[in-house]
């Protein structure tokens, strides 16, 4: 279910983990999704070891232009980018798994400003506020 939170109408059309991340950071879905393909198109780093285009090129081709549409859903590697850009900590909660675990993202540089928590149905992103 999706719940609104002065949420900005261009929103409620985005992806879940954008409009989910947006709760916490100071930039509307489209801007987050955005500002995070303009970072894999420049071949930014989302892993150590191993170059971003090489991450990209074992997923659908022309990724990057599809992952612009605001109909296409974000997943692990958006998430990363978005650690990285926003030296932030994202602890997904995955609520689909028995028990319930959860998956922390780290930024590369270890050392991240803020932390924020969301939860994942296997479909869903939902942003978990204190």
């Amino acid at each position: 279910m999706y719940s609104i939170r002065n949420v900005k109408t261009e929103n409620i059309k985005m992806s879940c983990l954008f409009n989910s991340m947006s709760h916490f950071l100071p930039h509307s879905s489209n801007e987050l999704r955005q500002q995070i393909c303009n970072y894999l198109e420049a071949n930014k780093p989302i892993m150590e070891s191993m170059e971003t285009k090489q991450i990209l090129a074992m997923e659908k081709p022309n990724y990057i232009l599809s992952m612009r549409q605001s109909s296409t859903w974000g997943g692990a590697i958006e998430i990363q980018a978005a650690c990285n850009i926003w030296n932030l900590k994202i602890v997904v909660k995955n609520i689909r798994s028995r028990p319930v675990s959860n998956i922390e993202f780290i930024p590369l540089h270890k050392n991240p400003s803020k932390t924020i928590h969301i939860s994942w149905n296997g479909g869903h992103y939902e942003p978990i506020r204190n």
